[in-house]
């Protein structure tokens, strides 16, 4: 993990993005704050699923994979701005049904201390194929 003085930098976010490709959730979890929250790109709420705290976060990321299981996160862009950043990618991957999902998305994050306190994806809205 990369830090220069408790601030993020875009080669945080690489590394933070090359974690989500390797599903190494206990990798994720290091750049992570122990109140972190992570809001998922689907859910029942305004926000998606929110999970709440290291434990519930860890379980979300998980869901993750197990929904795809062959997830990858591929030509992202990122930038940082003080206390926020923002991360661009090609999400693909297949679920349990043999459907493929090819959208783009994004990470909003907020930052605090070096590490990510808010992680808020979305992705665009397109039937599996």
């Amino acid at each position: 993990m990369t830090e220069q003085s408790g601030e993020v930098t875009v080669e945080f976010l690489e590394a933070f993005a090359d974690a989500w490709n390797r599903h190494d959730v206990d990798g994720l979890m290091s750049f992570m704050t122990d109140d972190c929250i992570f809001e998922s790109s689907g859910g029942e709420n305004a926000c998606g699923t929110r999970y709440e705290g290291a434990e519930a976060v860890r379980k979300g990321y998980l869901k993750s994979w197990k929904d795809f299981p062959d997830a990858q996160w591929n030509n992202a862009r990122h930038f940082v701005q003080g206390d926020r950043g923002v991360s661009e990618w090609i999400f693909t991957g297949t679920n349990a049904d043999g459907k493929r999902s090819e959208v783009a998305g994004c990470d909003i994050f907020t930052f605090r201390d070096g590490k990510i306190l808010v992680k808020n994806s979305y992705r665009k809205n397109r039937p599996l194929i």
